[in-house]
């Protein structure tokens, strides 16, 4: 019964919100792929979301079988003339065409458009987080506090810098800072990088260089983290508390510049692993995004969703990776067919695909390799 028990909860608590965090991403993405190759009249042959074996599925009146696939890791679309899901074309198949076939085929078309289509995936993926976030917005609003210093730890950055109780930071670097949520952000991107920060104390404007901290923190999951800080606390007096309402122009004004700044924090710390700055260690794959995902359902729908869009950018931007097999790959081949004015050899294609096959499943098996690492840690 014990053993009945766990696997239960491992279903309900983990996989099912994962599956459903995943699937939403998914879709979307493969949506995107989809709609602009049918604006491009590129005949689909399949829509499926998993990879494997078809579970459930059916065909439209255009001929694209719809699936369900047995592993719920992914999908693809597959177009005419290819020859797999990652949209390497079957030229043999090409070739037995006939006229009016080719003309629907994916490799048929224009640079631009084959471009267009690859760039439409992770292109859904961004504005599935902007929508996302945009509806949670408009729905709830948004809970803030000013960005007032309620205390100083000792020995802390901000005491280095002289920050003191009472103090409101209005800027950093020059960028304007209105809620305490917008301070933790700009600085925890940036453990061992200088802040200037405009400070009012009174009636007296200062500014302080202040470097933040690299320190790990651990948060209600237990989950660990290395972040940078300053070493102070919010104020939570009334005065300091703001429920942001938002109408619908603005709902979504937010949702972009919350998809930007998501997008722009993962760049910079793919950036610091590259440049040996940060570990590679934060670095997850599935079993991580699975456990995530059951933590955040216990908290309820709206940040299961928000955890979706935050997925959906990272998915976005991982496509966008100049390596063959990727949609980064695809469209650093289509660029370079414009410049040249031809494709490049099948030779050099095949190459590139097979080295990004290999650093594809590289990747995933050193996600996986952390995820494990981080559960033992537990």
């Amino acid at each position: 019964m014990e053993l009945i028990n766990s696997a239960y909860d491992l279903v309900i608590g983990y996989i099912i919100p994962f599956l459903f965090v995943l699937t939403i991403v998914v879709f979307f993405h493969e949506l995107g792929h989809f709609l602009v190759a049918r604006w491009c009249k590129v005949k689909v042959d399949a829509f499926s979301v998993g990879f494997g074996k078809e579970l459930i599925g059916f065909t439209d009146r255009h001929g694209t079988r719809w699936k369900l696939s047995l592993i719920p890791l992914g999908g693809y679309v597959k177009f005419a003339g290819d020859e797999n899901a990652a949209s390497v074309p079957d030229r043999e198949r090409i070739l037995q065409m006939s006229e009016e076939e080719r003309s629907t085929a994916f490799i048929a078309k224009p640079v631009w458009q084959r471009a267009a289509v690859v760039a439409a995936g992770p292109f859904a993926n961004f504005l599935l987080s902007i929508v996302i976030f945009a509806m949670i917005f408009l729905s709830f609003g948004k809970m803030v506090t000013l960005p007032v210093v309620d205390s100083v730890r000792a020995g802390s950055a901000a005491e280095v810098a002289g920050l003191q109780t009472g103090d409101r930071i209005l800027a950093v670097d020059g960028v304007s800072v209105e809620t305490f949520n917008q301070l933790q952000r700009i600085v925890s991107a940036s453990a061992g990088v200088p802040l200037v920060l405009d400070v009012e104390r009174g009636e007296h404007l200062l500014n302080m260089t202040v470097t933040p901290e690299l320190r790990e923190i651990t948060d209600n999951f237990g989950n660990k983290q290395r972040v940078g800080l300053l070493g102070v606390t919010r104020s939570i007096e009334q005065d300091t508390l703001i429920n942001k309402n938002f109408g619908p122009v603005e709902a979504v004004t937010e949702g972009v510049n919350e998809t930007v700044f998501i997008a722009e924090r993962t760049l910079s710390y793919l950036w610091g692993v590259i440049s040996g700055r940060e570990a590679a260690d934060q670095l997850g794959g599935p079993i991580r995004v699975a456990q995530v995902s059951g933590q955040v359902a216990t908290q309820g729908i709206v940040p299961l969703l928000s955890l979706a869009a935050v997925l959906s950018i990272s998915i976005g931007l991982l496509n966008l990776m100049p390596v063959p097999m990727l949609d980064g790959g695809h469209l650093v081949y289509y660029a370079a067919e414009a410049v040249r004015g031809k494709p490049l050899s099948e030779r050099v294609q095949d190459m590139g695909f097979r080295i990004g096959l290999g650093l594809v499943l590289l990747l995933m098996v050193f996600a996986t390799w952390n995820d494990v690492l981080h559960l033992s840690k537990l």
